[in-house]
């Protein structure tokens, strides 16, 4: 089974083209959706969460405000390699595990959707890594739109991961997703066909 890494920026357009993907058929885990189910799945993650953070993050059921910790630990770094110290383990450990599931339905091709695909070094587990790339202007205009954010909410997140143009070091193909859809989807067409060939 080939696994493949696909990254971007906040607001580069992933999910398009993760629709194309799931259009095709090809599976695809991602690990934004994983990071919430971990918190369900293996309850002592939540306990770890609020020793470090505090009660002020979980809400009266004791479900945790990711979107509240996340404008914390986006504009104070040191706090944000504490989460991720104590969160990713959990979300490499699950992401592995259905991969393998995967590999036992004999599914020839898997992709990991993975904002921090290469923050997180996870890119070195794939086969083949993707970028789907956009300007920073259009970046930041969709996001705000998008997440009914500030401006300076969405710097801090862009500022939070790798530059796209450093991500381009680290992945095998770059799908510029700065026009059309159907542009999207014609590079899609051709890095998929790279793929199978590999």
């Amino acid at each position: 089974m080939i696994k493949v890494g696909l990254t971007g920026g906040i607001g580069s357009g992933k999910s398009t083209v993760t629709a194309f993907l799931k259009e095709r058929l090809i599976p695809v885990i991602d690990a934004d959706i994983v990071s919430r189910e971990v918190l369900k799945i293996y309850p002592e993650l939540l306990n770890k969460l609020k020793e470090e953070f505090g009660e002020k993050y979980f809400d009266e059921v004791g479900n945790l405000k990711r979107r509240e910790l996340g404008n914390f630990v986006f504009v104070h770094q040191l706090e944000r390699v504490k989460l991720e110290e104590i969160i990713l383990p959990y979300i490499k450990k699950e992401i592995n595990k259905r991969l393998e599931n995967y590999r036992s339905l004999k599914v020839n091709i898997c992709v990991v959707d993975a904002p921090t695909l290469i923050e997180t070094g996870l890119y070195e587990e794939m086969d083949v890594n993707i970028l789907v790339y956009i300007d920073e202007t259009t970046q930041i205009n969709r996001v705000m739109k998008r997440d009914n954010m500030k401006e300076a909410e969405v710097k801090d997140r862009i500022k939070a991961q790798i530059p796209l143009e450093e991500k381009k070091k680290h992945v095998d193909f770059v799908i510029d997703n700065s026009g059309t859809t159907d542009n999207t989807e014609r590079q899609l067409e051709k890095v998929l066909s790279s793929i199978e060939i590999i």
